[in-house]
């Protein structure tokens, strides 16, 4: 990269998984973005191999100022060391990566007093206006409906409920208040306590995403849907996250604060 080259250097963790090829694809595909790192675990059978004429190291740069971002779509374990690596260079940080805990939640929390991190569940913006537009309208329609969230996903996922299923949950948590999340109905159940939140979950096939909302009043109903048809969908957000992210101020940010919404 020349001296004078002014795009982004991003650094992508896990380069060689679904979501890592799927961001490389996006960044060469975008004038204003090059990836300069690439990386894997260090056991990864990937590392030291060149793909696409770049080398897939075992591990996150190290020099500080390296990269202007880092995008991960890793595993908890994985993101929490990146965590680390990255408050210690103080490297802007993109988290996608789902199932994370409380104490991971905790920990990117910690790590944004010092670094810029955005961690979002989905990184769809199609995704984003839907959490906005689930809040607003639980908020506009109020205690007469019944709500209900339905996810879907492959047969690989390995959580369960999905990240952005629990984004939704939130976002109608504070559309409206004294909520209450049901995460699975079986037996004799009784009736429907008014103020629930069904939260229900399938898996199968080569189903990339599909999350419905919905809101079940008296004689009518409402339905708010993303249908996820490519998985580059979810790299073209993250490459846009990444982008606003880079030089910005250490906070805590989400997919809503990168689109102004």
């Amino acid at each position: 990269m020349s001296a004078d080259d002014t795009r982004i250097r991003v650094g992508v963790a896990g380069a060689a998984g679904r979501m890592g090829r799927a961001i490389r694809s996006a960044i060469a595909n975008d004038t204003q973005a090059i990836a300069t790192h690439l990386w894997e675990a260090p056991a990864h059978p990937a590392v030291g191999t060149a793909d696409s004429g770049q080398l897939i190291a075992g591990g996150p740069p190290e020099a500080p100022g390296a990269v202007d971002v880092i995008i991960d779509f890793t595993s908890p374990a994985s993101t929490r060391a990146l965590l680390d690596h990255c408050v210690r260079l103080g490297t802007p940080l993109v988290i996608g990566t789902t199932g994370l805990s409380p104490d991971d939640h905790a920990a990117i929390d910690a790590a944004a007093r010092t670094i810029a991190v955005l961690q979002a569940a989905n990184t769809s913006v199609g995704v984003s206006v839907l959490v906005h537009l689930v809040e607003e309208t639980a908020r506009l329609l109020g205690d007469g409906f019944d709500l209900e969230v339905v996810e879907a996903h492959h047969r690989h996922k390995r959580d369960a409920p999905s990240g952005t299923a629990l984004a939704l949950v939130s976002a109608l948590e504070r559309g409206r208040s004294g909520l209450s999340r049901t995460f699975a109905r079986h037996g004799d159940i009784g009736p429907r306590p008014q103020n629930e939140i069904g939260v229900q979950t399938i898996r199968g096939g080569d189903v990339i995403g599909e999350h419905t909302v919905f809101y079940l009043g008296s004689g009518e109903r409402l339905e708010l849907t993303h249908r996820a048809t490519d998985r580059s969908l979810f790299a073209n957000g993250a490459l846009k996250a990444a982008s606003w992210l880079a030089g910005r101020p250490a906070g805590r940010y989400t997919m809503r604060d990168a689109l102004g919404l």
